[in-house]
């Protein structure tokens, strides 16, 4: 069995229309992909009403698996392309993962390097 390194996992949850800038950082930064989630949320600074009725503005979740030595640098240009510094933007933060699987180019280029 072949040990693959170890991953963590950015989640960013931003406005919705707003994820090809940071998936575009991201990218460059070194992240191979990303998946995109539409999701529904409210926070403190999207209390708005219509007819007196609550809206959820729509979001989008972006998940991205990245090896563990490049996390730093790709949370970096992912706050830089969605602007996360500034309130009302979005959020993102960073899940160590126990274990990946299902990530076959990583196994077979890891065993090519073994032999």
């Amino acid at each position: 069995m072949v040990m693959i390194p170890k991953h963590d996992l950015i989640v960013t949850i931003i406005k919705k229309g707003c994820c090809e800038c940071i998936i575009e950082a991201s990218k460059k930064a070194g992240a191979e992909g990303a998946t995109i989630i539409p999701a529904r949320g409210t926070g403190i600074h999207e209390q708005k009403k219509l007819l007196n009725i609550p809206i959820e503005p729509e979001k989008e979740v972006i998940l991205t698996i990245i090896k563990e030595e490049k996390t730093e640098e790709v949370l970096k240009a992912i706050i830089k392309a969605g602007k996360l510094e500034k309130p009302g933007t979005g959020v993102a933060f960073v899940l160590e993962l126990k274990e990946v699987v299902g990530v076959v180019h990583l196994v077979k280029a890891l065993s090519q390097e073994n032999k």
